[in-house]
């Protein structure tokens, strides 16, 4: 994983994004501390399982499956399995060794 800060990517309020174990994070939000550094590492792990591809395939369909059903962009994305074994994994540093393929799947499609 290999992180390049610049001044316009990701848009938004975002602070960082991994694209293909690439993360972009703004400058202007600082550095990227140790918990979002293991937050996108945990998103680098699922990309490979997935192979890259059907990674974003399952995340926008996903997406899209709870913006419809919750009508509100922000919910949606946290409602995401891939966002929330992130989100609810990224303090512990040990995770990347232990975690097993396809754990965010073992979280249902809830949110």
């Amino acid at each position: 994983m290999r992180i390049i800060y610049n001044s316009f990517f990701p848009f938004g309020s975002f602070w960082a994004i991994n694209l293909f174990g690439y993360v972009f994070c703004r400058v202007d939000k600082g550095r990227l501390p140790e918990t979002a550094k293991n937050h996108e590492y945990i998103h680098s792990l699922q990309q490979k399982e997935l192979l890259y591809i059907g990674f974003y395939l399952l995340y926008i369909a996903e997406w899209l499956y709870h913006l419809a059903r919750l009508r509100n962009f922000m919910k949606a994305y946290y409602a995401l399995s891939f966002e929330r074994e992130a989100y609810t994994m990224q303090g512990d540093m040990n995770y990347k060794y232990k975690r097993k393929k396809f754990a965010n799947f073992r979280l249902g499609l809830k949110g």
